[in-house]
């Protein structure tokens, strides 16, 4: 992690760190495993199939993820960062590839319709930071600005304004994460600038599992946030169901554990 000068940040992401898991866990893993359900009005608009129980598998070292089974049974889905997407067959043949994939959203065909590599991407990168997150502000190069806490109707929940730096894939460049008293994760603010600059939205995280010590939440929904703080209560744009999560750990990790 980049050195912080605000030591009160500083302190926050550690308890944000340890309530999660922890980091020397983290640091013991090379990827994660999951289960996951995807659907919402993002997979209508743009006729994208939805997600059931689709095994994944997100690095925890670099920016890398993996859908098995897709985009049809036996293929496989793999986005290598901002660089590369592709799709292969059971005998790792290259059956389609987009370099620089983000630089394809700029075509007015996908204001209608993406196709297998568009979703590789979106659907790559968001769910990968989606899984990798808090531990992904552990990676030098990120910003970080404490604002002022948001009352719910619960609790007070602390707020970091955070800068990614540029070779990081995700939404947009700065996002809003609220944290709750506990300092779990509990909603993120964005731009899902792929799909357009109009496209402000609000993530929120529920219903927290453990697996293998990291907690994790198994419930996420992404709604419109057209003005202020407060989103809209419909529609439900992207949901994300988690069934399951493996955690991967890397071989001398395992060994030293043995």
């Amino acid at each position: 992690m980049a050195h912080i000068v605000d030591r009160k940040i500083e302190m926050m992401l550690k308890e944000i760190f340890e309530v999660h898991g922890g980091v020397e866990r983290w640091k013991s893993l090379e990827a994660l495993e999951a289960e996951i359900s995807v659907w919402g009005l993002l997979f209508t608009t743009k006729r994208i199939a939805v997600l059931t129980r689709v095994r994944v598998r997100a690095s925890t070292q670099e920016p890398r993820f993996t859908f098995f089974d897709f985009p049809q049974v036996g293929q496989t889905g793999e986005l290598f960062g901002n660089e590369e997407v592709c799709i292969v067959d059971s005998d790792e043949k290259v059956l389609a590839k987009r370099v620089n994939p983000r630089s394809a959203f700029r075509g007015l065909r996908r204001w209608f319709k993406w196709d297998s590599l568009d979703f590789t991407y979106f659907g790559g990168y968001a769910t990968w930071n989606y899984l990798v997150t808090p531990f992904l502000f552990l990676r030098d190069g990120f910003e970080f600005e404490e604002m002022e806490p948001m009352q719910t109707a619960s609790n007070c929940w602390s707020r970091l304004r955070v800068t990614f730096p540029g070779e990081i894939p995700t939404h947009c460049r700065t996002q809003i994460f609220y944290f709750d008293q506990n300092r779990l994760l509990r909603r993120l603010d964005y731009t899902a600038e792929v799909v357009g600059h109009w496209a402000h939205a609000a993530h929120h995280c529920d219903l927290y599992q453990e697996f293998d010590g990291l907690k994790v939440p198994t419930r996420r929904r992404v709604r419109p946030l057209i003005f202020g703080d407060k989103p809209l209560p419909a529609p439900t744009l992207v949901a994300i169901d988690v069934h399951d999560v493996r955690p991967i750990r890397a071989f001398s990790a395992s060994m030293s554990i043995k």
